[in-house]
Parts: C-alpha cells; structure tokens; sequence
C-alpha cells in the first residue's frame, strides 16, 4: 500500500501527518507542486524485461505525457535483488540531490521510496506498483529502493541526457528512514 508521511526537516523521529489513501496522497503532495497519480499498471511486465518491451507496453501513457509536457527522454529502471550493481545504484540515489528538469517516475512493478525535502518538510512517499510521481525541476530529494530492490520504473525528461543529478552536499538523507528490505515483497 502506497503512503505518504510528513516530517519536519529536523525531527525525523516522529511524523507531522502520515495517510495511506491515494486521494489524500495526492491532494498533499500537489499542495507542494508534486504530481501524484494511479495508473492501470496492467501489461504484463517481469524483472528482466527489457527497456524496448516495457516502453512498448506504456507507449500509449508515455506518449500522453511527452505530449503534455514535452518530455524528451525516456527510459527504464529495473533492479531486483539479484542485480550485480544494486548496491552501487542504490547509493547512487541515496544523497539529496535535484534536477534542472522534472523527474517522472512511473512504478511499473514493485516499489520505492521517495522522500522529498521542500521548504522545512520531509515528504516520504512510498511508491508501488501503478504510482506515479512526478518531482518539480530543483525539489531536493532522494529515492531508496533498499538493500534488496524490487521494481521497474519508467523515467521521463525534458532533458535528452536523461538523468543528470545536482548533489546539495547535505546529509539529510543519511537522518530520515531507509526502505528495508523486507518491505520489498514480489
């Protein structure tokens, strides 16, 4: 079940506001300019698939937002826990970071945990299977897929580069709540 929980950006020990309904997620978030959806994540999809065949599966959706909003790359993010480099991917995304551009995520399987640092609030956001989230251009944030991962996402951009991070040097991310792994169920 996909949820939402509020912090203070110095109090990681209890939430200001927690919910686990889709409405209320959403309303939240898009008081912070954060786009969250449910989508029919309904194609037949598997870890391992590859990025041709998962694009191939959403091309209807992703076109859709491509033409909305003009995004210009896409790709796909798979990881389970077998994968050889989870370890380096996974600390990859774990420092605050942002984005000259939106970051889209689409969970096509599986789940992940973003948490976004705006203004003085921590907004953790567990994302599953049928999530999608979009992070506004310079939203200070990381993602945790934890120590086993589990998910396939597609990515969109309006940069042709794709994913390009601006590290803010902060160890906030190191003070709030990681993924653990056994949350991570097929």
């Amino acid at each position: 079940m996909s949820w939402l929980r509020i912090y203070s950006d110095s109090n990681s020990g209890a939430a200001l506001k927690s919910t686990g309904t889709h409405a209320d997620i959403a309303r939240e978030l898009g008081k912070v300019g954060v786009r969250f959806e449910r989508w029919d994540a309904s194609q037949p999809v598997v870890p391992g698939a590859s990025q041709d065949e998962v694009i191939a599966a959403y091309r209807t959706d992703i076109e859709r937002l491509q033409r909305e909003n003009g995004y210009q790359a896409v790709d796909v993010i798979s990881l389970t826990p077998e994968h050889p480099d989870r370890a380096t991917l996974r600390a990859k995304f774990l420092n605050e970071h942002s984005h000259s551009e939106d970051e889209v995520r689409f969970f096509v399987a599986g789940r992940g945990l973003f948490t976004l640092h705006i203004g003085e609030k921590v907004y953790e956001v567990l994302c599953e299977q049928g999530d999608l989230i979009g992070v506004p251009d310079n939203t200070r944030h990381w993602f945790d897929m934890s120590e086993a991962p589990y998910f396939i996402a597609i990515r969109l951009f309006t940069n042709k580069e794709g994913w390009v991070a601006n590290f803010t040097g902060s160890d906030i991310a190191e003070r709030f709540p990681r993924l653990p792994a056994e949350s991570i169920a097929a």
